[in-house]
């Protein structure tokens, strides 16, 4: 926390839950580990109660497990939950650009200019080796492709499974050298945006459905390389 500033409880349990959630992201709380409410206390310097609302909301958000008597755990995501992530997700951005495809009019240019930019600023990141970079332009260009619905009970839904995607990728793509050679995960983006900005919706259809077939076709190679107890 900031040395210097007052902040409120609920205020200080935003910050708890987002900086917690961004070492998830990053791997530097890894799948499985363990850890108490009074060990985060301790390393942020305050007080358990919003420590403890933080673990139980990124609990609930499904980043972690909760066991009363152990404290928490880093959720571990199969295989097959990663699969069924992103056929639920891609259902959801199905549904996003139906809405998008009868009210053109929610297609603003300048809406459109910003996921520009974040997929140029993804694909920037993914070619420096940035993986922490290219998780926060991803998760930001999809959160306003789902803004453009209008509902944010959707677009919080979508967050949630695209955040829970890279709970199980990053420590995958920690082991890569390349995350050109991951590209399925984020090289889409781009394509999206142009088939948006000329209202082609079978072409948007067709990306979308290009960008899940190639994170599943990436899990079939993830699972390829560890074991039966790993998959």
């Amino acid at each position: 926390m900031p040395a210097g500033r007052t902040v409120n409880r609920s205020t200080l349990r935003q910050q708890l839950t987002d900086a917690l959630r961004d070492e998830v992201l990053a791997g530097r709380l890894e799948p499985g580990r363990e850890f108490t409410v009074r060990q985060i206390a301790e390393q942020y310097e305050v007080s358990a109660t919003p420590v403890r609302e933080a673990l139980v909301d990124l609990a609930a958000q499904g980043l972690l497990e909760s066991d009363q008597h152990k404290g928490f755990k880093v959720r571990e995501y199969s295989l097959d939950e990663f699969r069924g992530m992103v056929e639920a997700r891609g259902l959801v951005v199905e549904g996003i650009h139906h809405r998008l495809s009868v009210a053109a009019s929610d297609l603003a240019p300048d809406r459109l200019a910003v996921m520009r930019r974040r997929a140029e600023e993804a694909t920037r990141a993914a070619r420096a080796g940035d993986l922490d970079v290219l998780i926060g332009y991803d998760l930001r260009f999809w959160q306003e492709l789902a803004a453009m619905a209008g509902n944010p009970h959707i677009a919080a839904f979508l967050h949630q499974l695209r955040v829970r995607c890279w709970v199980f990728s990053v420590p995958h793509l920690r082991a890569e050298r390349d995350l050109g050679a991951s590209g399925c995960l984020w090289k889409r983006h781009e394509e999206v945006v142009e088939a948006l900005t000329r209202c082609d919706e079978e072409a948007v259809y067709e990306v979308l459905a290009a960008h899940d077939e190639a994170a599943l076709a990436w899990a079939d190679r993830v699972a390829a390389t560890t074991s039966p107890r790993e998959s």
